[in-house]
Order: C-alpha cells, then structure tokens, then sequence
C-alpha cells in the first residue's frame, strides 16, 4: 500500500517535477481510483495541488483531475474558491466542459454574493 494518494498517483502517472519512486506494487488503475474515491477532501487537494501546481502542467490524466476536482466539490460544495479552481481545470482542458466550467464559476459568484450580502447584514 502507498503512503498516500499522492504516491500512488505519482507511481502510477508520473511526476513532472520529482522522480517516479521506486516500487514494487502493483499498479492498476482501478486502484487508484477506488483510493481516489473514497479519499476526503484535503488529501484529494494535496495530490493535484503538489502533481498539478500550475493547472496546465501535472501528468494527471486529465479525466482523473476532472474526477478528483468533482469529488472534493461533492464533499465541499459551497466553497467558492475550490468551485472556481476546478472551473479553471475545465477552461484549460475543455471545450467540452466549458458550460461545466460556466456553471461553476456562476455557483462561486453567487456563493460570494450571498456571503457578501450577509457581511453587510451583521
């Protein structure tokens, strides 16, 4: 077993900024996405922040970051600066999810003004 998602990501696809470490496991995709699945929010982020730092760099497939970014928006959905980061990823690797990447970036814009209506209220 890997010691986190980030390892085994990094195992299975590469890393554009550190060596592929040595190992001796198995490595099948149905693994990773399993782990990728059931994995919480932060750890989720750790790996395409650390694999993927710019956006448009990273060996992440890009169906893979799209599956991670819409794991985390599932378990934080009313975060509008994750809902604009994984509107970003759509923008660069569409066009076929830029209405996606429209819908997301209008929920943040809303999410922001419902926030900033409420800091005027108090």
């Amino acid at each position: 077993m890997h010691s986190s998602l980030t390892e085994h990501a990094r195992c299975l696809y590469g890393d554009e900024y550190r060596p592929t470490p040595e190992c001796g496991q198995e490595h099948r995709e149905h693994y990773f996405v399993e782990e990728l699945t059931f994995a919480e929010a932060d750890t989720i982020l750790a790996m395409l922040h650390e694999l993927c730092p710019n956006v448009v760099d990273g060996r992440l497939p890009v169906w893979v970051r799209n599956l991670a970014y819409r794991l985390v928006l599932l378990q934080r959905p009313d975060e509008s600066a994750l809902l604009r980061e994984a509107a970003e990823n759509l923008w660069l690797h569409g066009p076929d999810w830029d209405d996606i990447a429209a819908g997301l970036t209008q929920q943040a814009d809303a999410l922001d003004t419902r926030t900033d209506e409420g800091l005027i209220r108090t």
